[in-house]
């Protein structure tokens, strides 16, 4: 037997690192046999999601979805919505309310039955930013928590030591640690689904497409034109966390 050439053994290489993708996106699958058939190329997409306020009607179904499609636990949210109202134009201090995280959608606003015209409400769906430059990632001791190749924040549960370190460096509030699992747990922007070539489960449930899974590096993506034809923010700017979680008509009160 011979012994193989370079370009043998680079071609054997190769391989092993298209394999190693293959296993990457197994792992987050849940389904080894899925993923490695699977043509996803994480090199070709960047993923964010779009959120049009004036849009979110406070339903929950976006909170209920998430949570059956994650098996996410009682009392925590890997997505949840917040009830804002200004009253007077006071913008610095806004109530705040999400009961359950609005799970069960929201009880009568008092902006509802105001006999004034100065009380503003409206409806905030939050989520992991899955922020490019991401405070959680860079806090975490042993690297379990990173950013994948096509820009989603991810957690391997299988290295996480339930330090919690990742969770007081999220500046957004959206991580927590698991109460039977003891691990770090969060929004993976349904990654299971989306590399598979569907949407995340709260934008396939929302009754008005107040959100929107967006891919950055898809040009035909129509999240180009939102974020060119309308006024859009990000929560925490001044915290450069790089976040791709862009709001429309963000109002200024929300924290």
């Amino acid at each position: 037997m011979t012994n193989p050439s370079r370009r043998e053994l680079l071609a054997a290489a190769g391989k092993f690192i298209i394999l190693s993708g293959a296993a990457l996106e197994a792992f987050e699958s849940g389904s080894g046999a899925l993923a490695a058939e699977s043509k996803y190329n994480m090199a070709e997409h960047w993923w964010a999601m779009t959120i049009d306020i004036k849009k979110c009607i406070g339903c929950g179904n976006c909170v209920r979805a998430c949570a059956a499609e994650n098996d996410v636990p009682e009392g925590f949210f890997r997505t949840w919505v917040e009830r804002y109202e200004v009253k007077d134009g006071d913008m610095e201090h806004p109530t705040v309310a999400s009961p359950d995280g609005g799970l069960h959608g929201f009880p009568v606003s008092s902006a509802a039955v105001s006999d004034t015209p100065l009380v503003k409400s409206f409806f905030v769906p939050k989520l992991c930013n899955h922020c490019a430059h991401s405070p959680c990632v860079q806090a975490c001791p042993v690297g379990a928590t990173y950013v994948s190749p096509d820009g989603v924040v991810l957690v391997d549960q299988q290295y996480c030591v339930g330090c919690g370190y990742c969770v007081q460096a999220c500046p957004y509030g959206s991580r927590y640690l698991h109460p039977t699992k003891h691990v770090a747990d969060k929004c993976t922007l349904c990654y299971h689904r989306i590399t598979k070539g569907l949407t995340t489960a709260c934008a396939e449930s929302c009754p008005t497409g107040a959100r929107q899974l967006a891919d950055l590096k898809n040009p035909k993506d129509s999240v180009h034109e939102f974020l060119r034809l309308n006024t859009v923010q990000v929560l925490k700017p001044e915290m450069a966390t790089g976040a791709k979680v862009f709001y429309k008509d963000l109002d200024g009160s929300v924290r």
